[in-house]
């Protein structure tokens, strides 16, 4: 590959001030540091029973410590007693490929029989997040943002209600986001330096998220295919390079390839996994309930994944609700900031940050649309209710702030774009404080 102009991240907005390196760089490593201490904080504190399946991913670990099998027959496992954690006779209704719980099974000590040792997992999770967070702010550095642009990047990151509590469970969702993290940080470098190398950590991201879970390989797959498509289109990558992506997303699929032949799909449904969602949505009153049309399921999911950014454990006052304003005018931001990056493609006035955004959303457009198909197609067989977790999405959760500059860069207008800069730094922090109930 040349070097050409269309792949420099782009100059800063006229009137805009660069902060010198050193100074996004503190930024970046207090934010990281804030971060790490307290996703530790959250792993000493959890309760195992609430949220993130994380009985349901610890079983995992613990099977495949005590069986010796390092690609267990999903219908054989059982799930911990959280207590005790010794094996019940609750099959685990868990039914993701098991490398993320292969590695775990050989870093961390024996789990069943063993409550305490369920921390020194956490922390291999908070860890494995740590990488991947400091990945994506390795890309705002890399981007040569202005101070403020660095802030609107990285402040949203910080400020992700499920990221810190994530971090600090047994989840496979945090692979995932290593896996993107990695995955963007070597797409963005790739277009912004055309240094073919950084394919080859975009192409791991990948790996490392697929074999998180699908919808990791949904996004990060799907995000990566599109850069590289563009550079196939522009006549900047190799025959060699284009190979090696190819055998690196047949290995990113293999897992559910083996899934697909053996069980018949992807996603198996063992007769756990059918028995939870049935038996949930027979206690929560919808199975008997009329099933929804498209429209009305769309609409329905679309305002829980939107109300789930900030998950709540128990009910919503007012002002919780009011700040769901905040995520909406984000999405919105995200969607305009797109159409711009998209405009400046199509006129060949694209930079790293355009091809970025445009090939990240694309990525989970085609993902949203699989999630919903699948989730409809549960409701309409047991009237399940419950399947729009914006958790599934961390994997590219960067292309929302990314977007959102793409925007910022749009607006001529310097106070409107003041307006939409102090939007993008300050809404996540306010609707971090104000948007969850207390208690």
């Amino acid at each position: 590959m040349s070097s050409t102009g269309a792949y420099a991240p782009g100059p800063a907005p006229s009137g805009a001030l660069t902060a010198p390196a050193t100074t996004n760089l503190f930024a970046a490593v207090v934010i990281l540091v804030l971060f790490v201490l307290s996703a530790i904080v959250s792993a000493g504190r959890k309760d195992i029973t609430l949220g993130f399946d994380e009985v349901a991913h610890a079983s995992y670990v613990a099977h495949i410590q005590a069986s010796g099998q390092p690609w267990p027959a999903l219908e054989q496992m059982r799930l911990l007693d959280p207590n005790t954690f010794h094996f019940t006779g609750t099959a685990n209704y868990l039914n993701h490929p098991p490398p993320f719980y292969d590695l775990l099974a050989v870093l961390g000590p024996k789990l069943e029989g063993h409550p305490g040792a369920l921390l020194v997992f956490r922390l291999i999770d908070v860890a494995a997040v740590a990488i991947g967070f400091a990945a994506l702010l390795s890309l705002g550095l890399a981007a040569r943002l202005s101070r403020p642009e660095f802030y609107a990047y990285a402040v949203p990151l910080a400020c992700i209600p499920v990221l810190v509590p994530l971090a600090g469970s047994v989840n496979n969702d945090d692979l995932a986001f290593v896996g993107g993290a990695l995955a963007l940080l070597g797409a963005w470098q790739l277009l912004a330096t055309d240094r073919t190398a950084w394919l080859a950590l975009a192409l791991a991201g990948v790996i490392v998220a697929a074999l998180a879970k699908l919808t990791g390989l949904l996004l990060a797959a799907t995000m990566v295919a599109g850069v590289i498509a563009y550079l196939i289109w522009r006549k900047r990558l190799s025959r060699l390079w284009a190979g090696a992506a190819m055998i690196a997303f047949a290995i990113a699929a293999a897992p559910y390839l083996i899934y697909a032949v053996h069980y018949g799909s992807p996603t198996p449904e063992t007769p756990a996994q059918i028995a939870l969602i049935s038996d949930g949505a027979r206690a929560a009153g919808w199975s008997s309930l009329p099933r929804k049309t498209f429209p009305e399921y769309l609409f329905y999911f679309v305002g829980a994944f939107v109300a789930d950014w900030m998950p709540a454990l128990g009910p919503r006052s007012s002002l919780n609700y009011a700040m769901l304003i905040i995520p909406v005018a984000a999405i919105g931001c995200g969607f305009a900031g797109t159409a711009y990056a998209l405009r400046r493609l199509l006129r060949g006035e694209e930079t790293a940050l355009d091809i970025v955004v445009v090939t990240g959303a694309i990525a989970i457009a085609v993902t949203f649309a699989i999630h919903v198909d699948f989730s409809y197609g549960r409701h309409l067989a047991t009237g399940w209710m419950m399947d729009a977790y914006p958790r599934y999405y961390l994997p590219l959760t960067a292309i929302m702030p990314l977007a959102g500059l793409s925007l910022y860069r749009a607006i001529e207008e310097p106070r409107w774009r003041n307006v939409v800069l102090a939007f993008l730094i300050a809404g996540p922090v306010m609707f971090r404080i104000f948007g969850a109930p207390l208690g």
